[in-house]
Formats: structure tokens, sequence, C-alpha cells
């Protein structure tokens, strides 16, 4: 948590924005496993915590325009309520620590509502991605949960993206702190994972990293020996001669929830082979030529794309594509081995603000979504600015069904080698992801370097 007046200047930035009406704040409440009393661990809904920076459930505000008022909203503990739960905080003295001066219990916060409604007062909401923040606003709102979900204010919600888009000395400094973590959990799981072990055991050998750092993980991780699956949780395989893993994962701050996003694939014998180490040095390649073009003014589409030639030209140079590059990263050929985007927006949220919209954080008029295969599930291209964090995390993939389909239906035959590309069947994958901050001049990579090249890698791996 940062000092008052951080978030006091964030609300009187926002408020500027504004000419009249009421901006409602919707706080996360606990989310359960089985019942009441067996929760998952909590964490606030990230725009509540950018501007009221409290991180417990039952709270809600409002930042009344016409009146200049701000108003926290919570409950305080019922000596009944203090058997279970102990002693805390008064609301009021939450309050004080982010510079608010004014406090109301959250059962009144629907007549609070109600009369601003009565007085025919505009009242701006944020989208809501948990079901359970779209039905407390059905509810305080009187409305139906139709439009609940579509009638949130666009100005709103692109004031928010705007402001929490451009990160402060302070906000860095705290994303940079996680990845010291990350830097702790992703070395220990190259020096740990060895033929024989389990996913399990080093996911476990991490997680022991977070605990005793007082952290978290910023998402569910996933490191995996089937790199050609992208998002894959599952971590039962035994690990074996010859295979790599794809370790992507990232610590949040225990103070500040700040999130980092690193991805690493090895060699969990120790010692690239021959046919991984071209691989890996083509996503190396790719990732390294997308970090140096990034700067104000770029658009992260055409950092995208510089990536994707890369690759295309990587791999024609190895006998998988063939034909003109340009001419193939045009028609999306590249895509059979590159299927997702360069990357996203980093911050309170590991993919920021996307609960938000993401065409709404990563497009605007100049820069609109491409309905291409791959090109399509880029989160973010419009131009880059000072204050972006970005991650840059390219790969190279081999998935059996796509490559079977795609060759059933002859696609792109003129680009792609398919007898060539399932010798490869059985290989996984390779991607390498860095968190990126776009300078006013050009970018810097944060935090302290985590071992990417083949050499690094094997020195570490064999110490």
């Amino acid at each position: 948590m940062f000092k008052q007046k951080v978030y006091v200047k964030r609300r009187a930035a926002l408020k500027e924005q504004f000419q009249d009406g009421i901006l409602l704040f919707i706080g996360n409440e606990e989310s359960q496993i089985l019942v009441r009393d067996t929760v998952h661990k909590f964490r606030q809904n990230a725009n509540f915590l950018y501007y009221w920076g409290l991180n417990e459930p039952g709270l809600a505000a409002v930042i009344d325009i016409d009146n200049d008022k701000e108003i926290l909203f919570g409950h305080d503990l019922t000596t009944e309520e203090i058997v279970w739960e102990g002693e805390q905080q008064r609301l009021h003295e939450k309050a004080e620590l982010i510079g608010v001066r004014q406090t109301a219990e959250i059962a009144n916060l629907k007549n609070v509502l109600l009369n601003y409604r009565k007085g025919r007062k505009a009242i701006h909401y944020l989208p809501q991605h948990h079901a359970n923040n779209i039905i407390k606003l059905s509810e305080l709102l009187n409305k139906n949960i139709g439009p609940v979900k579509t009638d949130y204010s666009v100005e709103f919600t692109k004031a928010v993206i705007a402001q929490r888009s451009i990160k402060t000395t302070k906000e860095v400094a705290e994303i940079e702190k996680a990845l010291k973590i990350s830097h702790s959990t992703q070395t220990a799981a190259m020096k740990k994972s060895r033929p024989g072990k389990y996913e399990y055991d080093i996911v476990k050998n991490m997680e022991k990293i977070l605990l005793a750092k007082n952290s978290r993980w910023a998402y569910l991780p996933i490191f995996t020996v089937d790199g050609e699956r992208l998002h894959n949780h599952h971590y039962g395989n035994k690990m074996a001669e010859g295979q790599l893993v794809i370790n992507d994962s990232g610590a949040e701050t225990a103070d500040s929830f700040y999130s980092s996003d690193i991805t690493r694939t090895f060699p969990i014998s120790g010692k690239f082979n021959k046919r991984q180490k071209q691989i890996y040095e083509i996503v190396l390649q790719s990732q390294l030529k997308a970090i140096a073009a990034m700067k104000p003014g770029v658009k992260f589409w055409d950092i995208h794309l510089i990536a994707a030639k890369v690759i295309a030209k990587g791999l024609t140079k190895i006998g998988l594509m063939k034909g003109d590059v340009d001419e193939a990263v045009e028609a999306g050929a590249h895509a059979l081995f590159f299927p997702h985007g360069l990357g996203h927006m980093l911050g309170l949220d590991v993919h920021d603000m996307e609960d938000l919209g993401e065409d709404f954080v990563g497009y605007d008029e100049k820069t609109k979504r491409s309905k291409q295969f791959g090109t399509a599930y880029l989160r973010f291209g419009k131009e880059l600015q000072p204050g972006y964090v970005m991650t840059v995390e390219p790969g190279i993939y081999f998935i059996p069904s796509l490559i079977k389909q795609w060759e059933k239906e002859g696609k792109f035959t003129e680009f792609i080698d398919y007898e060539r590309v399932k010798e490869y069947i059985g290989f996984g994958g390779v991607r390498i992801e860095d968190n990126i901050l776009v300078t006013e001049t050009g970018n810097r990579v944060l935090g302290k370097p985590i071992p990417k090249t083949i050499k690094e890698i094997e020195s570490l791996m064999n110490k």
C-alpha cells in the first residue's frame, strides 16, 4: 500500500475528467470454495486498489463530482463478529489511510444511490468481470443483470484506462519488486529441474520461495513439458531426458499487489540438443529484435509483426517454411507456429485492465483489431507511450491438431512444408518473455536479468 497522498492524487486526477455525476467503485467479495468459511485467498479488484488502496472484502466507494465529496462504504464489526474475525481497524481509520473524510455503512449504499437517481444524477460505473459484482450492481441500482452488463460508463472506463496505463516511478519500482521474486523462482526452477522429477515438484519448490517472501502467484503458473499447450495448468508429467519445459510464471507483491510475468524455456537435461537450439535461437532473436524496436509512437502491432517476420525467416532458413517471408506473414501462415499475440500490458493485474475491455485497453480509432487467426489474439496493438509496461513473449509451438487441420485443408502450402513440420510433432514449444518499460527515448527491460541465452541457461543448470 502506498502513502495517503498517492491515492488522494489519483482520485483528484480522475475527478478532473468529469463535470458532474457520481463515480461508483465496487470492491470484490470473498470467493467461496465450498461454504462461507472456506474461501480462496482474497484479492481486491484492481481498479478499487488503484484509487482506494484497501485490500479487503465488503467495501465500495463513491466520488460525488457535483459536491466534491468522497465516501468510503464498509462495515465495522459487531462484538459477535469480532469473536470470529478479531479486532480490526474501524472504517474511519481505514479511510484516514487513504485521505477520505466521510464513511458510511455498506448496508446504506443502495439508499444513497437511490437518492442520487431521484436527483437525476448520472451514476458512472465500470464494467464488471466477476458474477458476484454484476449481481451486486444489479441489486444496488435496481436493474436487471442484462442492462447492468452493457450500461457501464464508457467515459469512466476510458478515463481509468488512460490514467492507469501510465505507470509512475513508484509503480515501476513495485513491478521490479515482484520481478526480484520471480528471478528467484525462475532460477530455482532451472536448478531443480532434472529427468525423473515431476512438474509438481518444481512448482511446489517455487511456491515455497513465494511463501518465504510473503508473496503469491500473480496468475496460475504454466510449468509444463507439453509446451505446445499454451495455457497448461496441469503439473502431473514426469520430466524426461530430451524434453523442454516452459515456465511461464510470475510473482505478485504482497503489499502493493503489482505483478510480474516471466517465461523461460529450458532443457530438462541441462543441455539443448541441436534441434532445440535452432528453434530456441529463432524465438530469442525475435524477442530481442521486438524489444529493440519498442519506443514511443511505434504501434505494438508493428512490433508484433517484427517478431512474426523473424520467426518466419528463421523457420524458412531451417526448411519448415518457404517462399517470401513478408508475404507469408501478411497471409498469416506464421500463425501455425506463433498463434498468439506478442504481449499485453502489465501492472496491478497481469493482463492489466483487461477486465475493462481488451479493445478499450489495446486499441483505438487509429488501430483496429485484426480478424486474422493469430494476429486476432494480439491483446494490445496501439501506439506505445512513455510509462507503458508491456510483456514481450514470442513463441514457436508444434501443435499436432492444428498442423493436421491446416494440412488437411491445404492451407498455405506455398509457405509451409508440412512433411518437414510433422517431423517436429512432439517437440513441444518455446516461449521467452520479459517485462518492458517504455521510456521517453526507447525502453528498459525491467528486473534483474534472468538467464536467457543458451549459454547462460546451460551454465546455470550445470553448476
